[in-house]
């Protein structure tokens, strides 16, 4: 009875977010298909990929495209469509994991800064304005330069810069909820702190928090392909876009447009995501999108 139970709740509610993204605005639609195939793509790289992402297969530099190679080669030779895919998985990967860890720090903190308030919200507050008085690619340059560009060191250094962000939002959200009357009817009650976040503030604050996400997984994208353009982000042989690009640059001289390739896959993955973002904002504040 309860095998047959989950089974219709999941049909439910398969059934439920197929008709909602049916009836999503077409741009959300081609978005969400857009994001489902660079996910695809990232999670199948190594089946997808002609070749190895490193693997140099020509003693061409800068083969044209052609023949076994869709999309030419690099300057050492290695397949720039294969290499593409494998910077899909590469980029998308640590960005999401980067946007997971500055998303729980900033929203554990804002909310708890929200709910304590006095000494607690002015201590991390005032933490906060500092760190973000320091433009976040230059602090990042700096710290990186410190610490070294490896991967576990630029999600680190990048989700804790994010995170002040998301910090920002989730108090700003949180504090609106706290001054209800529902929350100090809570308190009257003798819930808990922990009760109280659980079931009466996180349901209410988390439609924002989740466009936050999606956000925050655009401007991470964006800063890693920034650093890794400037050479202080992921490092070769591993496959990464912004390395793509700075990697092509030269060839611009020469009129060869190959390193607009990787540019127009992160322009194209940020503005999908950004437009699912306003969708669900849309959906989430009970707006009708009319268009």
């Amino acid at each position: 009875m309860r095998a047959d139970l989950a089974t219709k709740t999941a049909d439910t509610s398969v059934r439920r977010r197929s008709k909602l993204l049916a009836a999503a605005p077409f741009a959300a639609r081609v978005a969400a298909v857009i994001v489902l195939i660079y996910l695809l793509v990232a999670l199948f790289a190594p089946l997808l990929a002609p070749f190895g992402e490193g693997e140099v297969v020509s003693e061409i530099p800068y083969a044209p495209p052609g023949g076994a190679f869709l999309l030419g080669t690099d300057q050492l030779g290695r397949d720039q469509f294969s290499r593409l895919i494998y910077g899909a998985r590469n980029s998308m990967g640590i960005a999401l994991a980067t946007t997971a860890i500055s998303f729980t720090l900033g929203s554990l903190f804002g909310i708890i800064a929200a709910t304590r308030r006095g000494w607690v919200d002015q201590a991390i507050s005032r933490f906060v304005d500092v760190i973000m008085a320091i433009p976040q690619l230059i602090f990042a340059l700096i710290l990186l330069s410190i610490a070294g560009s490896s991967i576990p060191n630029l999600i680190i250094i990048i989700a804790l810069l994010d995170s002040t962000r998301v910090f920002r939002v989730a108090r700003s959200v949180a504090m609106n909820v706290v001054a209800m009357d529902f929350i100090e009817a809570a308190r009257l009650r003798g819930e808990g702190l922990v009760w109280i976040i659980r079931r009466e503030i996180l349901p209410n604050i988390l439609p924002t928090l989740v466009a936050e996400f999606g956000l925050r997984f655009c401007f991470a994208f964006l800063t890693i392909s920034a650093l890794s353009f400037l050479g202080l982000g992921i490092q070769p042989p591993t496959a990464d876009w912004g390395s793509m690009v700075r990697e092509a640059s030269p060839l611009i001289a020469y009129g060869k447009m190959s390193l607009f390739i990787p540019a127009v896959a992160i322009a194209v993955l940020t503005i999908s995501v950004n437009l699912l973002v306003d969708w669900f904002l849309d959906k989430a504040s009970g707006l009708r999108n009319e268009r």
